[in-house]
């Protein structure tokens, strides 16, 4: 199991980098594909995996331990230039390493103490850095911000709640 979860949060960002340029209810010339995320927001295709890949990075981290997140991200962010053009792979990589290099430093002092809180707390970091740096950077605009941070939070407040209930679960090897 823990070893399906660490080969999942490497497939997010070539995951991510396909959805944006291949599924969304829009698709813009030069631009991503947009899903609505509720509240009228729309944001990349790509939101769903990257948010995912906040909550799956503190897995990683709670199975295997800092530095192996480390490298499972530096793994994912290379990844990511087998599915998208290169602009698109440099913002991509860019904002993954910076956001989850981000999630780790709020995740790791928390974790010990507060789990489902270091997953919250943890993963709106990720997201608004994620999402303000992607969008700068792939796009020249931060419109879809919004979106895009509301997008990554459902996958990271649904885990948190999942751990709520049943910390147990994701105790330390």
């Amino acid at each position: 199991m823990k070893y399906l979860v660490l080969l999942a949060f490497a497939a997010t960002i070539p995951l991510a980098n396909w959805l944006i340029g291949n599924v969304g209810m829009v698709c813009y010339p030069d631009g991503p594909c947009v899903i609505p995320v509720g509240f009228g927001y729309t944001a990349p295709s790509g939101v769903l995996a990257i948010g995912l890949a906040l909550v799956l990075r503190d897995m990683v981290q709670r199975y295997f331990g800092l530095w192996v997140a480390v490298g499972a991200i530096i793994v994912g962010a290379g990844l990511s230039a087998l599915f998208a053009a290169p602009a698109l792979v440099v913002a991509s990589a860019a904002a993954f390493l910076v956001s989850e290099l981000a999630d780790l430093a709020v995740y790791t002092p928390l974790a010990r103490k507060r789990l489902a809180w270091a997953v919250i707390l943890s993963g709106l970091v990720g997201a608004a850095v994620d999402s303000a740096l992607f969008l700068w950077l792939a796009f020249g605009s931060l419109d879809l911000l919004p979106g895009q941070v509301i997008g990554k939070l459902y996958a990271s407040a649904l885990f948190a709640a999942w751990l709520f209930v049943r910390p147990r679960r994701l105790t330390a090897p």
